[in-house]
């Protein structure tokens, strides 16, 4: 008897369909952004602290990311407001248009350093003498990129229970280097002397007495206070992890890992309430405290996973990913490879190393340059490299960009100890 023959093309054994291969897509694309939840918590003392919280901030028409941000202001609430308003669009400013995904997280720490320098030069610019800490993260898909000047903290909860600090106090009291590169630039550093009493307190830049060595504003301390701040980027993998982003009222009444213990398993509106109540019942109200708490976790989890037993195995094989270098002593190890991966890290408080160890992104037009703080145009016989000299030197190159106006290059001057500051404080 014979056999019906199904007529038509032979199918390969390995072959999948275009509905499954667009299936598999999609399914790739939902894992590649997590889900980002956030929640917040404040109690006011001195009503002194602000914080920013936004999501869906779009760089081009197809991706987004999230900010949030803490200012603990002193001497007055105006650096904090100020920063809290105008921070994230100086930082945008410096970012050329039509960068791609990774073109753009590579921008990110220079244009931060950028952001928070013009930040600060603005607030100046409008006379008023308060200053303001700022703790300031960018979540896109699975990196955070964190920049911070003072106190304020953020901290990162893995799933595997390491806690890492990704940022780095600017406490004179406890950071040596700081101490050392404002006496160097012309301050002075020491305790409050009372006429006929011992000193007390904690270490002081003095003019001023401030206890901080980088601020945004305090125009009345000298240009050694610098706003030059601390950027940390990182990598999670998908399985996220918890930030927790708080002012020094938290960390003075928690450890890193007292405020990450006290709030795991809780959804991170009453995890950052938990964090508060449990700073208060610990030390009080002394000071404005607040905080914010975010998840980064995949679309399918509401809550961070538990944490897991790390394996020492996975701890010999740690490797972190350097790209600057100056990586505080002050800033603990992340956990183990395929949690975090580290992209980048600097400290240094000096401008120049900070805007010129690496190329301009994008390239001028109709022969005008830009500042690389300021984002105003130059013209070719206005611009001055960063790379360069003293603005007073005669050995100036002014065509190795980056490049600065005369107005931030004298501040570049003056915040790097090369001329004194001309803020005379009575």
């Amino acid at each position: 008897m014979g056999s019906r023959v199904e007529r038509g093309p032979r199918r390969h054994p390995d072959f999948v369909s275009l509905a499954m291969l667009m299936s598999r897509e999609l399914r790739s694309e939902k894992m590649e952004k997590p889900c980002v939840k956030y929640g917040c918590s404040a109690q006011s003392r001195k009503g002194e602290d602000y914080f920013l919280m936004k999501t869906g901030c779009h760089r081009d028409s197809s991706t987004s990311f999230s900010v949030f941000g803490i200012f603990d202001g002193h001497n007055g609430d105006a650096a904090a407001i100020y920063s809290r308003d105008n921070l994230l669009n100086h930082v945008l400013d410096a970012i050329p248009h039509g960068l791609n995904c990774d073109e753009w997280l590579q921008a990110l720490p220079r244009a931060l350093v950028a952001g928070f320098v013009k930040t600060d030069k603005q607030f100046q610019s409008k006379g008023l003498t308060s200053g303001t800490t700022a703790t300031f993260v960018i979540v896109d898909k699975w990196t955070v990129t964190v920049a911070s000047v003072g106190d304020s903290r953020c901290i990162l909860d893995t799933p595997d229970g390491v806690v890492s600090v990704l940022t780095v106090d600017h406490r004179l009291e406890e950071n040596t280097e700081e101490r050392e590169r404002v006496t160097a630039s012309g301050g002075e550093v020491g305790r409050l002397n009372v006429v006929g009493g011992p000193e007390i307190g904690p270490l002081r830049c003095w003019p001023g007495g401030l206890c901080l060595s980088r601020s945004i504003g305090d125009m009345d301390v000298g240009e050694f206070i610098v706003p030059i701040p601390y950027v940390k980027q990182v990598k999670l993998s998908n399985g996220g992890g918890r930030l927790i982003i708080a002012s020094d009222g938290i960390w003075d009444a928690l450890s890193s890992e007292t405020a990450a213990k006290s709030c795991r398993g809780l959804p991170a509106e009453l995890a950052a309430r938990q964090v508060v109540k449990e700073a208060l019942r610990t030390r009080g109200l002394k000071d404005d405290t607040t905080c914010i708490v975010v998840d980064i976790v995949p679309p399918d989890n509401s809550l961070p996973p538990p944490p897991k037993q790390q394996s020492k195995l996975r701890s010999l094989l740690f490797r972190t990913k350097f790209h600057g270098g100056c990586a505080s002593k002050l800033s603990k190890k992340l956990s183990a490879v395929c949690i975090v991966e580290e992209l980048f890290e600097e400290g240094s408080a000096m401008l120049a190393e900070r805007l010129g160890n690496t190329e301009t992104c994008g390239s001028s037009t109709s022969g005008l340059f830009t500042c690389a703080v300021c984002q105003v145009d130059l013209a070719a016989s206005e611009g001055i490299s960063v790379n360069a000299g003293s603005i007073f030197s005669t050995s100036s190159k002014p065509w190795q960009g980056p490049f600065l106006c005369v107005g931030c290059r004298e501040k570049k001057d003056a915040m790097e100890g090369k001329r004194p500051s001309g803020i005379k404080v009575v």
